[in-house]
């Protein structure tokens, strides 16, 4: 037994969780109600059913125990929280506090880094499959999105292609390129000789670089996350990574994030470009939250969330491969979220990818349509819940949908 509960079924309903209130609302990409006599298992949006670390409640009621909540800037403590963080988790060192910018979120950290480095009409290369919230957000700001296949190896290991990468720096003159790490959806933790030989091409086409890497700490069993920026003082300079506790920490609605950007040269634009708008601002209480969640208690939470989330992917790959023939997966090395290929069932079957999704939609599996991440025939599924809920979910899913 470990010190944090993981095991306690949240009752959401009504405490503005998206997840759980959303699913039948055919609002966005919402999963469709449960029939009759099944209960919603939320398994898309990517946050997690589990309490977060008591330390981010603590931390947010003593300063609301302060009456005044006016204009203030972020504290010392804010910085130098980040700056533990980053080192005992992911090795950084020489972080200072002028390298940190905040950001309400990763996206909008991704477009002010893109509206720095690109013209509108410009090209930005990305790999397939593709997080969704790029789709939307280069499309929204006038980019054209130029995907590089992730190709899976004989192993089923999804890894980039880099002739292909290549080939269309070169074709199409592009000049910032999105690198996702963890992958999203595919949960690729890269090894260093991937990013080195990925950074190195962006060096020889002059591709600037933006690194996406909110999933940093949600690395399954055992494996290690190598920040974009640590693989060679070029890597360093061209990079502006993008980082938050809300994935880590469950905290998605307090809004915060923050960029690491080395370059004087990029960072003074960023903050120009993320000033423009007049609505990058933090909020007091996220502030707090963040100080909160990268406590000394954080890093014990974190560290018992992982072997449950590895213990949960382990448990639905294992049982994917031996009850689901036709459904095919990698196994995710990092984030908390399955991406299943389901073209060989849906085959043998003789059905399509809609009424599989409706199938499980039906008796309570809330998981999301993998089309928008550009899997042709996707599911993506979110393992962040207590054991029993996933096990159930499962069970439901052998009885009523994957049935021979």
């Amino acid at each position: 037994m470990g010190k944090y509960d993981f095991t306690t079924i949240m009752d959401r309903k009504g405490k503005d969780a998206i997840a759980v209130d959303a699913v039948g609302s055919g609002v966005g990409a919402a999963p469709g109600a449960p029939k009759e006599g099944f209960d919603v298992i939320p398994m898309w949006i990517a946050d997690m059913n589990f309490a977060t670390v008591p330390t981010v409640q603590e931390e947010m009621i003593k300063r609301a125990q302060h009456p005044a909540f006016g204009y203030f800037n972020p504290s010392e403590e804010y910085y130098q929280s980040i700056i533990r963080w980053q080192e005992r988790r992911n090795g950084v060192k020489g972080l200072t506090p002028e390298c940190i910018g905040y950001e309400n979120g990763v996206l909008g950290g991704v477009v002010s880094a893109l509206n720095v480095f690109c013209s509108k009409g410009d090209k930005v290369l990305l790999h397939t499959p593709t997080y969704i919230g790029f789709t939307n957000s280069l499309k929204n700001n006038g980019y054209d999105m130029i995907l590089s296949p992730l190709v899976q190896d004989e192993t089923g290991t999804w890894r980039m292609d880099f002739e292909d990468m290549e080939e269309k720096l070169r074709k199409e003159k592009i000049h910032a390129a999105i690198f996702c790490s963890p992958h999203n959806p595919c949960g690729r933790v890269w090894e260093r000789w991937e990013i080195e030989k990925a950074m190195e091409l962006y060096q020889k086409y002059d591709v600037y670089v933006v690194a996406d890497e909110i999933w940093s700490d949600i690395l399954l069993n055992g494996h290690k996350h190598i920040p974009t920026q640590s693989v060679s003082e070029d890597a360093k300079m061209r990079t502006v990574a993008l980082y938050a506790p809300s994935k880590t920490f469950n905290l998605a609605g307090l809004v915060g994030s923050y960029h690491i950007v080395y370059n004087p040269w990029i960072r003074d634009r960023m903050e120009k470009e993320a000033s423009l708008s007049h609505y990058n601002s933090m909020n007091v209480m996220s502030m707090h939250a963040l100080i909160g969640a990268y406590k000394e208690e954080g890093y014990e939470w974190l560290s018992e969330l992982l072997e449950t989330l590895s213990g949960n992917i382990n448990f639905a790959y294992d049982y994917i491969k031996a009850n689901f023939p036709g459904v095919s997966l990698q196994k995710p090395e990092g984030t908390y979220m399955l991406f299943l290929d389901c073209t060989e069932w849906c085959r043998a079957h003789n059905t399509d990818i809609g009424a599989l999704l409706q199938a499980g939609w039906d008796v309570g599996v809330a998981w999301q349509d993998g089309r928008p991440f550009h899997g042709p025939c996707g599911i993506r599924m979110n393992l962040a819940l207590p054991r029993v809920r996933v096990e159930e979910a499962f069970s439901r899913l052998s009885r009523y949908v994957f049935k021979a």
